[in-house]
């Protein structure tokens, strides 16, 4: 049914969150939910939508803290974490 699904709400098909936390030498980091759950992630086992192949930490330059994003999750041995991120926010590259 189509009145199931809330395109407002889950964008492309994403959650809403934000990065709370990006830690670029370790390459991990924490994204807020819109109802305030946050959710761990680590390269190289998360993707970045729009992101280059190749390298340790592929698409790292394109998120930042405090950046708006839609993200997928997926259960590990560890719990809960993102396995996607889609940068919607542009920011100036440091």
């Amino acid at each position: 049914m189509a009145d199931d699904y809330d395109s407002e709400r889950f964008p492309g098909n994403f959650y809403q969150g934000m990065i709370l936390k990006l830690d670029r030498a370790r390459g991990r980091g924490v994204v807020r939910s819109h109802s305030g759950k946050e959710v761990l992630f680590q390269f190289p086992f998360v993707s970045i939508v729009g992101a280059g192949i190749g390298g340790t930490m592929p698409g790292i330059e394109l998120i930042a803290e405090g950046d708006i994003v839609g993200f997928d999750v997926g259960w590990t041995s560890k719990g809960l974490r993102v396995t996607t991120i889609n940068p919607r926010s542009a920011h100036s590259s440091n």
